[in-house]
């Protein structure tokens, strides 16, 4: 109910004005978001990889109204890969396919997308796209396969896959033919039961399958290994900081002899730090979703709907503003 309710806040309109004009709830997002500039983000993938932490970053946005909002955010991704390129750190992109017209004109997503593509291409870099609520994950997943179709590579372009959603594995199993790269995740948004596991021991459950699938995938496609410079990612990109998840991909790839660089670990910024670290030092691939910019309050919200321990936490600071 608690999670729900965050969820419904996430995408109100009302409630962002109210808790963005608060000044100390910038305070506690920055927990979770790294500033709000390509410097500041950059100064934070610097110091996780000083810690062999490889990055992703998201200039957070979503859901554009306008196809110059559209053009607009296409070049601000751009210039995050520039800024990469610039900085020569470890960290490719991530990107939400709504931020650049999905929901607009198919047309003109699919252009601004070939444009973040072919610079990514250039560099040699990486883009993952992320998948968001069910009323967008056919076209997600169809402007993805029309990327493929147009000579980009699983090497630059990949997906992501929530473990909640009753069609994940029949998607998994058709991408990985093209041997996609994933980003497996457990889900974010509030779907309906006849589209999404409602109990979370399914959604577990699920979720370790997908990782078996993947690990499997990428052990039959010869184990492709993180890229020396950690822009490029393995097939299997295991995103959790459920340790019961983690202790069964770890496992399961040794079950299976999987090389620890043929897969990773992502987790979110600010959160898990200590398994991030323990992780590192066993030996194993970590990347940090490092998201940042000034449309932060969405992804805010859905961390506190996440974990209880976020929600005091902004709770305990609200009292003391």
């Amino acid at each position: 109910m608690l999670r729900s309710f965050l969820i419904y806040l996430s995408q109100a309109g009302w409630a962002q004005r109210m808790v963005t004009g608060w000044s100390f709830a910038w305070n506690v997002a920055s927990r979770f978001v790294a500033g709000e500039t390509n410097e500041e983000a950059m100064a934070v993938v610097r110091k996780l990889n000083a810690k062999g932490i490889n990055a992703t970053l998201d200039q957070l946005g979503e859901h554009t109204s306008m196809a110059e909002e559209a053009v607009q955010s296409t070049e601000q991704i751009l210039g995050i890969l520039d800024a990469i390129e610039e900085a020569d750190v470890r960290a490719g992109v991530s990107i939400k396919l709504t931020q650049i017209g999905m929901g607009l004109d198919s047309t003109i997503c699919r252009q601004n997308l070939r444009r973040i593509l072919e610079r990514a291409q250039e560099y040699k870099n990486f883009v993952r796209i992320d998948i968001e609520d069910t009323p967008y994950t056919d076209i997600t997943i169809e402007a993805y396969n029309a990327m493929l179709a147009n000579d980009y590579s699983p090497e630059t372009v990949g997906m992501a896959v929530q473990s909640y959603l009753y069609r994940a594995e029949e998607d998994t199993r058709k991408m990985l033919e093209d041997r996609t790269r994933f980003r497996l995740i457990k889900g974010a948004y509030k779907e309906p039961p006849d589209l999404a596991y409602p109990k979370k021991e399914d959604v577990d459950a699920n979720f370790d399958l997908l990782t078996k699938i993947l690990m499997d995938a990428a052990l039959a496609a010869g184990s492709p290994k993180v890229s020396e410079d950690g822009r490029i990612p393995p097939i299997p990109a295991i995103a959790t900081q459920d340790d019961k998840r983690v202790d069964f991909a770890k496992q399961y790839a040794k079950k299976i002899e999987l090389d620890k660089e043929a897969f990773e670990f992502q987790m979110l910024y600010g959160i898990r730090r200590d398994l991030q670290n323990q992780l590192i030092e066993e030996g194993y691939q970590v990347r940090v979703y490092v998201p940042f910019g000034t449309q932060w309050y969405p992804y805010f919200m859905r961390r506190l709907a996440e974990r209880p321990a976020n929600l005091w936490f902004f709770i305990s600071n609200f009292f003391k503003k």
